[in-house]
């Protein structure tokens, strides 16, 4: 029995085999989870189920999973882990920029994959029990118990990492924070080649388009950090 409390996880594949192993693996650590091998069919599951986070294929028939993650995340901001059968950069960052939070590279092991599903969730529950629950930076003001971010009052749609970066940064305002930092932070990632480095690097260019590229300081050669202070 898992020692977390419970989350509703939509599993998205269309191999039956690998979708029955990930949903019995996450099942096993008390999650409850629900599978769908179409597109179509998970965008309209996934508005009935409410996932508090999504296992999804980039491969998919109907609409595939890059589309998938567009219309899920424009409904409701949802964590959410890829599978893609190639470990090829463009790929990888064609599915962090339409609001994948992380992904995994087929083969891949029930482990590994339990452990990518366990810091997602970590992560959501770090950043959204925090005792204060408002968060001035500048012109933007985080509610972080309601995860919802606004700008000059307008409310702002972020992902779940990109929200969870911003956090990251706000924690030690002013800071340089390292790339390698915020990988382990945030991915889990122990050190990171070009993909993962740019990982990052796409996911602070998406919160400087939503909340102003004032907001975060690039220090190059190491890392970022918040040009506010909270």
């Amino acid at each position: 029995m898992t020692k977390y409390s419970p989350h509703r996880i939509l599993v998205v594949e269309d191999e039956p085999a690998i979708a029955q192993a990930v949903a019995a693996r996450l099942r096993s650590e008390g999650h409850r989870v629900e599978v769908c091998g179409d597109g179509l069919t998970a965008v309209d599951r996934a508005e009935d189920f409410l996932p508090d986070l999504l296992v999804l294929d980039v491969m998919l028939p109907g609409i595939d999973g890059l589309e998938v993650c567009r219309r899920v995340q424009a409904r409701r901001p949802v964590p959410v882990l890829m599978l893609t059968a190639r470990d090829d950069e463009s790929d990888v960052l064609i599915g962090l920029g339409v609001g994948a939070d992380d992904y995994l590279t087929k083969p891949f092991s029930m482990r590994e994959l339990s452990a990518r599903v366990t810091a997602l969730l970590r992560r959501i529950a770090r950043y959204g029990g925090a005792a204060e629950s408002a968060l001035r930076l500048g012109s933007v003001t985080v509610d972080r118990l309601a995860r919802r971010v606004r700008r000059d009052g307008d409310l702002v749609h972020l992902t779940a990492t990109e929200f969870d970066l911003l956090m990251h940064l706000a924690e030690r305002p002013g800071a340089v924070v390292s790339r390698e930092r915020l990988l382990e932070g945030i991915w889990g990632f122990n050190g990171g080649g070009a993909v993962e480095t740019r990982t990052v690097d796409t996911h602070v260019k998406a919160l400087r388009r939503k909340l102003g590229a004032e907001l975060i300081r690039t220090v190059h050669g190491i890392g970022y950090a918040l040009a506010v202070e909270s």
